[in-house]
């Protein structure tokens, strides 16, 4: 799907901000952003999944972690390995409800086009088992109502279905998938206490947990780290003989805030009124399971985010449109309270650059790249993570393992990463000033977007880039820049006009396609290898 975005740049490149918008039941959600003179990879740049490509590489795996980055790790090693052990120290509910050590997982979440596209080919019919336990399928080329420099982008000019579910739905989907298989044992409730090496102390042999007590040896030919930004790797390769990896981090302070309200049964929409540098707030709400939006309410480097319904309705009057706070006091409120959450900083750590690694190790998901939450993109990237580990193993076998994979993720990182990072850059507290390029990126794309308001094509292929779905030079292909550069308006409008704007209803987005069964998007495809 097509979210909304912050433009943004760093150091080293430019960037947007993702977030949702317009539906009813059944969907999903869309973010990323681009810069022309750096490789990066996107969906359509990695070889799609193929199981067979895996055979024996070995008895057992374990997977540390059981969110989404390590349940799709367990999908790909389940192709060959004869087991596979996830380990993940909260007792797992059989339902899609919060658990206690994911706090984060109660907050609104979206899927981005290359997530959505991964998770069909690991789990066939993912889409169908989302919409049956009772997600959206939502069409976000109209459904989608985005505010952008001004006023609202136009709708893009073919049908683009999505999927939109609390993130306690797409996990607990995913998860009862992964279940289905034979090779894979989920033990909850489950602690990882350290690594074992062999006798040579050069390779990971397996890892002692703890369980009721019970301390056990588990024994395995590969070792998966997905324990997220908490991940004791690299204290434990510090302690170990090896470097601990470089890091590169972005103080952002984002301080957020989220509840649930009722839907209309026949208002599919997702509305994204993102933060506009160097204003600082934005918001998003995303149609949900049982007739609910997911709200999402962001401040980067915020003080403290809103507690209650008063202080909930200021911040929704403090943005550029009326939107937000129109529904937020028309519809009834589902929430106990008002669920409050602190990101400090995006954190990427830098396993590429290490020259030793050792064997029947790999770090994955959050444990490597957390990415500021409000652009969307981690589970999209958990899941190209996995297919990375999955062409990896399959090329190259466990020797060597870890290196090749953290040389193979290293580009398909950047382009999510700069995205996110790249907007953050704009805001005057955020330590880092951005490179004459990102400047010049920056200029382009705010040009873009508000040609945008009126010009579909380009709304659709903005909206590519910020799925992972397409590559940051899509935007510049010469059709593009004509569009761009044609002229399209004039100076900015007046802010307050904002609130004259009429607001996309929703109401053309229900076609005929509505009554079409679920289908899985089809995902672009990588010209095979000559």
């Amino acid at each position: 799907m097509r979210p909304i975005t912050y433009l943004g740049a760093g150091p080293n490149l430019p960037c947007d901000r993702t977030v949702p918008s317009s539906g009813d039941e059944q969907g999903a959600a869309d973010d990323a952003v681009v810069r022309p003179e750096v490789v990066s990879v996107t969906l359509s740049a990695v070889d799609r999944y193929r199981p067979g490509r895996l055979t024996d590489p070995g008895e057992r795996a374990v997977v540390l972690g059981g969110s989404i980055a390590g349940l799709c790790a367990a999908r790909v090693l389940a192709d060959g390995f004869e087991e596979v052990v996830v380990v993940e120290r909260d007792p797992l509910p059989d339902a899609p409800v919060e658990r206690d050590g994911a706090p984060q997982t109660s907050h609104p979440h979206v899927l981005l086009a290359a997530g959505q596209a991964t998770l069909a080919d690991l789990f066939p019919g993912f889409g169908e088992d989302l919409a049956a336990a009772g997600g959206l399928v939502v069409d976000v080329t109209r459904q989608l109502v985005e505010y952008q420099r001004g006023s609202f982008l136009a709708d893009g000019p073919e049908r683009t279905p999505s999927y939109c579910a609390t993130r306690l739905l797409f996990e607990h989907v995913v998860r009862q998938r992964l279940c289905d298989r034979e090779a894979v044992r989920v033990r909850d409730g489950c602690r990882f206490v350290d690594y074992r090496t062999d006798a040579t102390g050069t390779a990971v042999a397996g890892v002692t947990v703890r369980e009721d007590g019970a301390v056990e040896d588990l024994a395995a030919d590969l070792v998966v780290d997905a324990t997220g930004r908490t991940s004791r790797t690299p204290e434990w390769l510090a302690d170990n003989g090896y470097r601990a990896p470089p890091k590169d981090r972005v103080e952002i302070d984002l301080q957020y805030a989220s509840l649930r309200v009722e839907r209309p049964p026949d208002d599919r929409r997702m509305v994204s009124v993102p933060a506009d540098p160097p204003e600082s707030r934005g918001a998003v709400l995303i149609p949900v399971e049982n007739g609910q939006w997911d709200v999402l309410l962001a401040e980067v480097h915020g003080e403290s985010p809103p507690a209650d319904c008063e202080d909930v309705l200021a911040f929704a009057d403090s943005l550029p449109v009326d939107l937000v706070g129109d529904l937020l006091r028309s519809q009834r409120w589902v929430s106990d309270g008002v669920a409050r959450y602190r990101f400090p900083a995006s954190l990427r750590r830098r396993y590429e650059a290490l020259s030793e690694f050792p064997d029947g190790l790999v770090v994955t998901g959050d444990a490597v790249s957390s990415f500021n939450p409000a652009y969307g993109q981690g589970m999209s990237v958990a899941a190209l993570d996995a297919l990375v580990l999955h062409h990896a193993l399959a090329d190259g076998g466990l020797d060597g393992l870890g290196r090749q994979f953290f040389d193979r993720l290293e580009p398909v990182l950047d382009t999510p990463w700069r995205l996110a990072t790249g907007a953050d850059y704009q805001y005057p507290q955020t330590e880092g000033e951005p490179s004459l390029p990102a400047k010049l990126f920056d200029w382009y794309f705010d040009r873009l977007l508000r040609a945008a308001s009126d010009d579909g094509v380009l709304s659709a292929v903005y909206g590519e880039v910020l799925g992972l779905e397409r590559s940051p030079a899509a935007p510049f292909r010469p059709g593009i820049l004509a569009r761009v550069f044609l002229p399209v308006g004039g100076d900015a409008p007046d802010p307050d006009s904002a609130r004259r704007t009429a607001v996309p209803s929703g109401d053309e987005s229900v076609p005929d396609t509505d009554a079409e069964p679920t289908v899985e998007r089809e995902r672009t495809q990588r010209p095979p290898e000559v």
